[in-house]
Formats: C-alpha cells, structure tokens, sequence
C-alpha cells in the first residue's frame, strides 16, 4: 500500500463539489494536518464559482482528465476523492487505482457487492490504497452507543433500532431521486448506506434480511420509505428506518438489552455545523450537543420518559476519519474503513432490494 514518507503536506484532489464534495469532503481535508486541498474538479460554473470563494488559491478545473494531467510530477497527487454522483464513482475509482493514486470513495462505493470486491481486488494488485468515507461511524450517538455497549452498559442485546428519518414532502429533483437504474438513487442506498453500515459494525454479520421500501411522494421515482431488518449472526436483531415521508420523528437510537435500553433522539450536530460555513480547528470544540439532548439509560415504564437517566453524549468527530487516512499514507497506519466493508454493507443492501421486490426473506 501507498506509504508517502514525505514530511510535506499529501496535495489532495477533490472530484465533485455538490452536497458531499463543499460540505463534507473539501471543509474536512482541508482542516486534517498532512493534507492540502490542491484541486476541485466540477464543469457547473455555479460551483466553480463557489469552490474559488470558499478556497481561494485552489486549482478548479472541470474534468477528471485534467485531474489526471496534474496527478504526476516531482509533487504527485498523493490523494483523489471522489465525492461525483454515484454512477460515476466506480469508473473513477478504476482510472485511480491504475494510475497508482490512493482513493477515497464516499458512500455507497458502488451499486454492488461484486463491484465493490472487484475495486477491492483492484487496490491489492496495485498496492494502492482504497477507502471509503463512512462517516456516520464517528456520529456523537454512534460513538456513544459503541461506549455503552464495550461497558456492557446494556446488558445483552436484543434489538437495535435505528432511524435516519426526515419531513420532505416535496421532491427535490436531481440524480439522488431517480429511478434510473444507473443511477443508484434512492434512500436505501444513501441513507441505508449509513444505517446498514453502523448496524455492522456494531453487531456483525448479517445472514438474514427482510425489507419493505415504498415510494411514498406523487411524482417519486424510487424509494423514499424503507424499512430493512437485519438478523445477525450472534441473533441481535437490527430493524432500521429510512424515510423523507416522516412528519413525526422517532428516536435516533432505541437499543433494547437485558439489564436496560438506551433511547436517543436527534441527529449529530456535525452536517449542520458544516452546513453553516463552520469548521473544525483543533483548539476549539468540535461535535457537542447540550445536555438537554442526551439519550437516556436505563429501564422502567413511563410513557413519557422511558425511565432511566441521561447518559452524556460522546462529541462528534468526522475530522478522525481524514486524520486516520492521512495516518494510513504516512505511517502505515490502518484503513478506517476497507472497500471489503463496504461490499458486506452492499450485500445487505442488494438483499434488501430483492426482498422488497420479491416479498421474500433473503438468507445470506
């Protein structure tokens, strides 16, 4: 695998600068020591407008080609991102690899599990790194449940329940809700892609899936509704939500165990913070929430409050996940997430859809 020994900053090249390229990828490479935000690759003027705003001094151009053309050199690229649509995003990922460039991919790496292996495979040849951004893993809730359940706070788990849900009545258009095949739109591949992930990594191992996704919007093309339920193989069940038709919100988290539940509410204040223009510094706080948004441990039958006490949420952390990329390219340190991750989240994925096609329960 790539490893630069440089003591000069690794120029990374950013491909796509819609929501994921200029609120999450540029602003978080941007604030990791190691790194320098050296190129954006977007053809809408709008953006390039916007990118040369947002980071002045940084080399916009509009194709990947002319990424490639500024890849070598004394100083070569020693990252590219790539943050474009989903369709494009395993072609990309190939030109990359062959070119002996290490990549990040943002979520979903690609529409199937088999692509996902095949990228995979791809790296391992060419000794180049590939990883993918996941980074709902370093969600405050998620961190704070990972501390909860090491402690055996919960005893143990019975269910996990876990909702990504929105109020969006209105359709807002674009390649995320399209019906095309290609386009690997809807929420069970976005949205999913972050719920399914999390369930893994916290639970393990999936081999049973059912699922219902529906179209819920007039005018809809793809799913904007979806339920997935995950038997694990240690038997925890898993039942997630995905959902831009939801007028009352559930909890983030309700995770169900033998001594007591955990039940949190609300999302991570991170996306929100990038949203609006903040950024991470390392001398200042990052990822907390107020008290009054805490979950709550514990057991009893209140209605109102589900007993228990409030349980301090751990901060948020995106910046960890470039900190450990830039990690992995100058000291060999571990990939924070494998492509070999990302084709078992794919898995269930591909399961899901089948099953809600088909009606059917699909063993893995």
């Amino acid at each position: 695998m790539n490893v630069t020994a440089s003591a000069s900053p690794l120029r990374v090249g950013l491909i796509g600068y819609g929501l994921a390229g200029s609120v999450f990828h540029a602003p978080l490479v941007a604030a990791t020591d190691g790194f320098v935000l050296d190129t954006i690759v977007t053809s809408d003027p709008g953006r390039q407008a916007q990118a040369r705003a947002e980071f002045p001094g940084v080399e916009i151009v509009a194709s990947p080609d002319e990424l490639w053309a500024r890849a070598g050199g004394a100083d070569p690229l020693g990252l590219v991102v790539i943050a474009s649509p989903n369709k494009t995003h395993v072609p990309l990922a190939k030109a990359a690899l062959t070119a002996g460039i290490p990549v990040v991919v943002d979520k979903p790496l690609a529409a199937t599990a088999a692509e996902a292996r095949e990228l995979a495979e791809l790296a391992e040849r060419t000794g180049t790194f590939l990883s993918v951004f996941q980074n709902r893993r370093w969600d405050n809730d998620f961190l704070t449940l990972r501390r909860l359940l090491a402690d055996g706070d919960l005893g143990e788990i019975q269910r996990f329940e876990s909702r990504f849900e929105r109020w969006r009545p209105q359709l807002k258009g674009g390649w995320r809700e399209s019906g095309a095949p290609e386009e690997i739109g809807g929420l069970l591949y976005d949205l999913g892609s972050h719920v399914v992930d999390q369930a893994l990594v916290l639970f393990g191992p999936a081999v049973r899936v059912y699922a219902e996704a529906d179209v819920r919007r007039p005018g809809a093309e793809t799913d904007d509704d979806t339920f997935v339920a995950i038997t694990h193989a240690n038997g925890i069940r898993s039942h997630l939500y995905v959902s831009a038709t939801t007028a009352q919100l559930g909890p983030r988290f309700r995770v169900l165990g033998s001594r007591a539940g955990y039940v949190k509410y609300g999302l991570d204040p991170q996306e929100g913070a990038l949203r609006e223009g903040l950024r991470p510094a390392a001398d200042a706080p990052w990822g907390e929430e107020p008290e009054h948004l805490w979950g709550q441990l514990g057991s009893g039958e209140s209605p109102l409050t589900g007993g228990g006490t409030p349980v301090p949420t751990a901060p948020g952390d995106y910046p960890a996940y470039y900190a450990a990329v830039a990690a992995a390219l100058r000291e060999g340190g571990p990939n924070p997430v494998t492509a070999y991750e990302a084709a078992r989240c794919l898995d269930v994925l591909e399961a899901a859809l089948r099953s809600s096609r088909d009606g059917v329960v699909v063993e893995l």
